[in-house]
Protein backbone atom coordinates (compact mmCIF):
# COMPACT_ATOMS: atom_id res chain seq x y z
CA UNK A 1 0.00 0.00 0.00
CA UNK A 2 1.27 3.53 -0.92
CA UNK A 3 0.23 6.97 -0.04
CA UNK A 4 -1.50 6.93 -3.89
CA UNK A 5 -3.77 3.81 -2.91
CA UNK A 6 -5.45 6.54 -0.16
CA UNK A 7 -8.34 7.77 -2.16
CA UNK A 8 -9.86 10.72 -0.84
CA UNK A 9 -13.09 11.18 -2.02
CA UNK A 10 -14.05 14.02 -4.80
CA UNK A 11 -17.87 15.16 -3.97
CA UNK A 12 -18.79 19.18 -3.17
CA UNK A 13 -19.50 17.82 0.47
CA UNK A 14 -16.23 17.11 0.43
CA UNK A 15 -14.76 19.83 -1.18
CA UNK A 16 -16.86 22.21 1.43
CA UNK A 17 -15.93 20.47 4.84
CA UNK A 18 -12.12 20.61 3.82
CA UNK A 19 -12.59 24.77 2.88
CA UNK A 20 -14.63 24.93 6.74
CA UNK A 21 -11.78 23.47 8.36
CA UNK A 22 -9.40 25.29 6.46
CA UNK A 23 -11.35 28.51 7.42
CA UNK A 24 -11.67 27.62 10.94
CA UNK A 25 -8.87 25.01 12.46
CA UNK A 26 -4.86 26.42 13.17
CA UNK A 27 -3.15 24.61 10.44
CA UNK A 28 -2.41 22.02 13.33
CA UNK A 29 -5.28 21.22 13.38
CA UNK A 30 -6.32 20.90 9.89
CA UNK A 31 -3.22 18.61 9.36
CA UNK A 32 -4.24 16.67 12.19
CA UNK A 33 -7.80 16.49 10.47
CA UNK A 34 -6.48 14.87 7.07
CA UNK A 35 -4.34 12.60 9.21
CA UNK A 36 -7.42 11.21 10.53
CA UNK A 37 -9.32 11.01 7.74
CA UNK A 38 -5.62 9.31 5.87
CA UNK A 39 -5.09 6.82 9.03
CA UNK A 40 -8.59 5.57 9.15
CA UNK A 41 -8.60 4.87 5.37
CA UNK A 42 -4.67 3.42 5.46
CA UNK A 43 -5.92 0.89 8.36
CA UNK A 44 -9.36 0.15 6.65
CA UNK A 45 -7.44 -0.61 3.46
CA UNK A 46 -4.65 -3.03 5.26
CA UNK A 47 -8.06 -4.88 7.00
CA UNK A 48 -10.46 -4.95 4.27
CA UNK A 49 -13.08 -2.83 5.79
CA UNK A 50 -15.61 -1.48 3.85
CA UNK A 51 -17.04 2.32 5.13
CA UNK A 52 -18.06 5.31 3.31
CA UNK A 53 -15.68 7.21 2.46
CA UNK A 54 -17.77 10.28 2.29
CA UNK A 55 -19.12 10.40 5.27
CA UNK A 56 -16.12 9.51 7.09
CA UNK A 57 -14.06 12.21 5.26
CA UNK A 58 -17.17 14.94 6.40
CA UNK A 59 -16.83 13.60 9.67
CA UNK A 60 -13.06 13.79 9.47
CA UNK A 61 -12.53 17.01 8.59
CA UNK A 62 -15.46 18.49 11.36
CA UNK A 63 -14.83 16.02 14.04
CA UNK A 64 -12.73 18.92 15.85
CA UNK A 65 -14.55 21.82 14.77
CA UNK A 66 -16.06 22.03 19.11
CA UNK A 67 -13.17 23.19 19.99
CA UNK A 68 -12.38 26.15 18.21
CA UNK A 69 -13.75 29.48 19.22
CA UNK A 70 -16.24 30.11 16.77
CA UNK A 71 -18.16 27.14 17.42
CA UNK A 72 -17.48 26.17 21.25
CA UNK A 73 -20.28 25.40 23.24
CA UNK A 74 -20.56 26.39 27.31
CA UNK A 75 -23.52 23.96 27.57
CA UNK A 76 -22.01 20.40 25.91
CA UNK A 77 -18.82 18.62 25.64
CA UNK A 78 -16.83 19.67 22.21
CA UNK A 79 -17.62 16.80 19.96
CA UNK A 80 -21.11 17.20 20.20
CA UNK A 81 -21.04 20.76 19.46
CA UNK A 82 -19.43 19.43 16.25
CA UNK A 83 -21.80 17.00 15.95
CA UNK A 84 -24.47 19.79 15.26
CA UNK A 85 -22.08 22.12 13.18
CA UNK A 86 -21.80 18.92 10.89
CA UNK A 87 -25.38 18.39 11.26
CA UNK A 88 -26.08 21.77 9.90
CA UNK A 89 -23.10 21.63 7.30
CA UNK A 90 -24.63 18.31 5.87
CA UNK A 91 -28.04 20.32 5.91
CA UNK A 92 -26.83 22.44 3.45
CA UNK A 93 -24.59 19.98 1.33
CA UNK A 94 -28.26 17.76 0.88
CA UNK A 95 -27.84 15.15 2.38
CA UNK A 96 -30.79 13.48 3.97
CA UNK A 97 -32.15 13.76 7.76
CA UNK A 98 -30.68 9.89 8.33
CA UNK A 99 -27.39 10.76 6.84
CA UNK A 100 -26.84 14.29 8.29
CA UNK A 101 -27.62 12.04 11.75
CA UNK A 102 -25.00 9.67 11.02
CA UNK A 103 -22.19 12.17 10.28
CA UNK A 104 -23.15 13.92 13.66
CA UNK A 105 -23.17 10.20 15.58
CA UNK A 106 -19.65 9.92 13.87
CA UNK A 107 -18.13 12.79 15.46
CA UNK A 108 -19.89 12.24 19.15
CA UNK A 109 -18.40 8.62 19.08
CA UNK A 110 -14.71 9.78 18.16
CA UNK A 111 -14.21 10.34 22.19
CA UNK A 112 -15.34 7.20 22.97
CA UNK A 113 -13.54 4.55 24.58
CA UNK A 114 -14.10 2.00 21.65
CA UNK A 115 -17.04 2.22 18.68
CA UNK A 116 -17.63 -1.38 17.52
CA UNK A 117 -16.84 -1.70 14.40
CA UNK A 118 -20.28 -4.23 12.99
CA UNK A 119 -22.31 -1.16 14.28
CA UNK A 120 -20.52 1.69 13.15
CA UNK A 121 -17.02 1.56 10.88
CA UNK A 122 -17.34 5.54 10.03
CA UNK A 123 -17.21 5.90 14.04
CA UNK A 124 -15.15 3.22 14.71
CA UNK A 125 -12.64 4.36 12.24
CA UNK A 126 -12.50 7.36 13.36
CA UNK A 127 -12.10 6.86 17.24
CA UNK A 128 -9.44 4.51 16.04
CA UNK A 129 -7.46 7.33 13.35
CA UNK A 130 -8.09 10.09 16.21
CA UNK A 131 -6.34 8.19 18.79
CA UNK A 132 -3.45 6.93 17.06
CA UNK A 133 -2.92 10.79 16.00
CA UNK A 134 -3.22 12.44 19.38
CA UNK A 135 -2.17 9.93 21.83
CA UNK A 136 0.24 7.64 19.26
CA UNK A 137 -2.48 4.75 20.20
CA UNK A 138 -1.81 1.95 17.61
CA UNK A 139 -0.10 3.28 15.49
CA UNK A 140 1.95 0.25 14.90
CA UNK A 141 -1.35 -0.81 13.14
CA UNK A 142 -0.03 1.13 10.12
CA UNK A 143 2.32 0.43 7.30
CA UNK A 144 5.56 2.45 8.47
CA UNK A 145 6.02 3.57 4.98
CA UNK A 146 2.13 5.17 4.97
CA UNK A 147 2.97 6.90 8.42
CA UNK A 148 5.86 8.40 7.17
CA UNK A 149 4.52 9.59 3.37
CA UNK A 150 1.30 10.70 5.76
CA UNK A 151 3.84 12.57 7.96
CA UNK A 152 5.92 14.06 5.45
CA UNK A 153 2.66 16.04 3.14
CA UNK A 154 0.98 16.69 6.63
CA UNK A 155 3.02 17.16 9.15
CA UNK A 156 2.29 17.39 12.72
CA UNK A 157 3.45 21.09 13.42
CA UNK A 158 2.18 21.95 16.82
CA UNK A 159 -0.46 19.64 17.06
CA UNK A 160 0.50 18.19 20.78
CA UNK A 161 0.86 21.59 21.73
CA UNK A 162 -2.02 23.03 21.02
CA UNK A 163 -4.66 20.01 21.54
CA UNK A 164 -2.88 19.66 24.64
CA UNK A 165 -4.31 23.06 25.90
CA UNK A 166 -7.50 22.42 24.28
CA UNK A 167 -8.34 19.03 25.83
CA UNK A 168 -6.68 20.85 29.36
CA UNK A 169 -9.55 23.90 29.00
CA UNK A 170 -12.58 21.61 27.49
CA UNK A 171 -11.67 19.06 30.73
CA UNK A 172 -11.45 22.15 33.03
CA UNK A 173 -14.42 23.86 32.04
CA UNK A 174 -16.65 21.08 31.32
CA UNK A 175 -15.52 18.21 33.75
CA UNK A 176 -17.99 15.54 33.31
CA UNK A 177 -17.17 15.58 29.69
CA UNK A 178 -15.18 12.82 27.84
CA UNK A 179 -12.53 15.59 27.88
CA UNK A 180 -12.66 16.03 31.64
CA UNK A 181 -12.74 12.04 32.08
CA UNK A 182 -9.60 11.91 29.53
CA UNK A 183 -7.48 14.70 31.51
CA UNK A 184 -7.93 13.16 34.17
CA UNK A 185 -6.80 9.51 32.96
CA UNK A 186 -3.09 10.99 32.27
CA UNK A 187 -4.18 11.77 28.53
CA UNK A 188 -1.49 14.71 28.68
CA UNK A 189 1.30 12.33 29.43
CA UNK A 190 0.36 10.12 26.25
CA UNK A 191 0.04 12.97 24.09
CA UNK A 192 3.73 13.95 25.28
CA UNK A 193 5.15 10.23 24.84
CA UNK A 194 2.86 9.92 21.30
CA UNK A 195 5.69 8.19 18.73
CA UNK A 196 4.37 9.97 15.75
CA UNK A 197 6.51 13.06 17.28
Amino acid sequence: MTFDDLVTPDTPACRGALEVAARYHSPSLLNHSIRAYLWAAAYARERGITFDAELLYVSAMLHDIGLVAEFDSHTVPYEEAGGHVAWAFCAGAGWSPERRTRACEVIIRHMWEEVPLEDDPEGHLLELSTGMDISGRRTEDLPEAIRKEVLERHPRLEIAKEFAACISDQGARKPSSFAGQFVRGGILDRIARNPLD
